[in-house]
């Protein structure tokens, strides 16, 4: 049997990894797609649009991409290249729903919205959308400082949204999963467990600061100027997060995802990092999560007496 994101997206494992700029690349992509589950392509940087091809080299599955709207409502053109490269399933993010939605389906183009609150999944809903990504605050990246967690906002959405919804902020394996589907997901998204995987491209510096972090190895930072981001706790980020004034958000990223400099900007990186102990294999990872989640709930029942 399958559920409704499985059905939607035409995958064995309803496992999505998360769209990462600069780092959701070919490699990472196609490693989860030929693993089951949902690889997926960023399209803010001119490599990785040149990767919604170059992916079709490594993998013959479902890949989706990502649609940052804010970054692309002034040129809707990016749906002619979406097209023009055969994508049939779009996350958007960043923006209204409405602005995109329905180009998208006249191109033949399922359309998933990311929503960080409840507003925001009622909106999507209007617009129009066939599934949404709940994301709780304790997930990496662009977050607001009014974030509800996971545990919070998804049973919240579920309640309220008769869509399929993927889980996204905490989860690593199949005990988070299988919490998140008790919570009312179909599906989940991850992406610090991504980065700890073996064919994520960025440095080995970073990988093993995620590893090494414990549960309060990110930080919410809200530097003026800059939206709010959960980051690792490391490096630049765990100057500014101790508010030493001589540390100044640096936009040098790339010198930290492929160059291993801690020191260069700040990582975008998830809560649950604490709880990524090892780097495996994306297909392993998808594989396990979404299919150990009967296991856990066994286990479940069984204390439950």
């Amino acid at each position: 049997m399958t559920n409704r994101v499985q059905d939607l997206l035409g995958v064995e494992y309803p496992v999505v990894q998360a769209p990462m700029t600069y780092i959701a690349r070919a490699e990472l992509a196609a490693a989860v797609s030929e693993g089951g589950g949902l690889g997926m392509i960023e399209t803010l940087t001119d490599e990785g649009r040149a990767d919604l091809l170059r992916v079709r080299e490594l993998t013959d599955r479902p890949v989706a991409a990502n649609l940052m709207i804010q970054g692309w409502k002034r040129d809707p053109s990016i749906v002619d290249v979406l097209a023009s490269a055969g994508v049939r399933h779009v996350f958007t993010s960043a923006g209204d729903p409405a602005l995109f939605t329905r180009r998208l389906h006249d191109a033949g183009m399922t359309v998933v919205h990311v929503i960080g609150s409840l507003k925001g999944a009622l909106k999507a809903a209007d617009a129009g959308v066939d599934a949404l990504v709940v994301e709780g605050v304790e997930g990496g990246g662009f977050k607001s400082s009014l974030g509800a967690s996971t545990m919070v906002l998804l049973p919240l959405v579920a309640e309220r949204v008769d869509l399929p919804l993927i889980c996204a902020g905490g989860i690593c394996d199949a005990r988070s999963a299988a919490a998140a589907v008790v919570l009312g997901a179909e599906g989940l998204q991850m992406g610090t467990r991504m980065l700890a995987s073996v064919e994520a491209l960025v440095h080995a510096n970073f990988k093993d600061a995620i590893v090494a972090a414990d549960d309060a190895g990110t930080v919410l930072l809200d530097v003026p100027g800059n939206p709010t981001m959960r980051v690792l706790r490391t490096g630049l980020a765990a100057r500014i997060g101790d508010h030493d004034p001589t540390a100044q958000l640096l936009g040098r990223i790339t010198d930290l995802y492929f160059g291993g400099d801690l020191d260069a900007s700040v990582a975008n990186t998830g809560q649950v990092s604490s709880r990524i102990t090892d780097l495996q294999p994306a297909a392993e990872i998808v594989r396990r999560t979404w299919g150990e989640i009967q296991a856990v709930l066994d286990e479940t029942r069984t204390r439950l007496g």
